[in-house]
């Protein structure tokens, strides 16, 4: 029961997120300040949740083979490497370090 209520009342805030945004005037949102936090915010929010699903682990930092991973796709962003092959450096770096017991 204790899910379905999660489920409802998450819906219900989705909703009104929503609902607030089309209510905000649209003078509010031409503000130079408001654009460039608009601009920046999802960059922000995915290095977040990039960094705490690499070094996270319950309530401790680990430093594993996901580091390595991440390690070796911003090389190949600094290198200027296509998005799969960034990717894929990452996949085989993890990989690589994992079956070397790391």
């Amino acid at each position: 029961m204790n899910v379905w209520i999660a489920i409802v009342l998450t819906a219900a805030g989705c909703y009104l997120v929503k609902l607030i945004g089309l209510l905000v005037p649209a003078g509010a949102l031409e503000r130079p300040l408001v654009r460039r936090l608009a601009a920046l915010l999802p960059v922000a929010l995915l290095a977040a949740l990039t960094a705490q699903q690499t070094f996270g682990a319950g309530h401790g930092l680990v430093l594993d083979a996901r580091a390595a991973g991440v390690a070796a796709a911003a090389v190949a962003l600094v290198l200027r490497a296509p998005f799969l092959v960034v990717v894929g450096a990452a996949v085989l770096v993890t990989a690589g370090v994992r079956a070397l017991g790391g």
